[in-house]
């Protein structure tokens, strides 16, 4: 089991988790000015570049799924703990469903088949 992967993966999810909170707390009226929409643009226009170079490590199925869901687990702990938006029951196994999902992501089968 490789990190790098996971590493490239929780890069671009941590542009996600920077990125989405301002542009909602922009929505709310919380930021003021015109600079965010381009701003975001801008480093939205960065993803790609880092997903072509993770491209080598691991397979687009994967690093695309690894960063989605560490992008989608980023961003709820922020909607909760920041914005106070709340899960259920159900979301929240749904959350642990996910973590447990890059886990498992990160082994290769060749490893473990007999």
């Amino acid at each position: 089991m490789t990190f790098l992967p996971y590493l490239f993966a929780l890069y671009l999810a941590g542009i996600d988790a920077i990125m989405m909170p301002l542009l909602k707390a922009k929505k709310l009226g919380m930021l003021t000015g015109t600079w965010m929409l381009p701003l975001a643009s801008i480093i939205y226009a960065m993803q790609p570049l880092v997903f072509f170079q993770s491209l080598s490590l691991e397979s687009m199925t994967i690093m695309n799924i690894l960063w989605d869901v560490m992008s989608d687990l980023l961003v709820a702990i922020i909607g909760i703990y920041v914005f106070g938006e709340s899960l259920s029951k159900i979301q929240v196994i749904g959350l642990i469903l996910s973590l447990s999902g890059i886990t498992l992501l990160g082994f290769k089968e060749d490893n473990y088949s007999s």
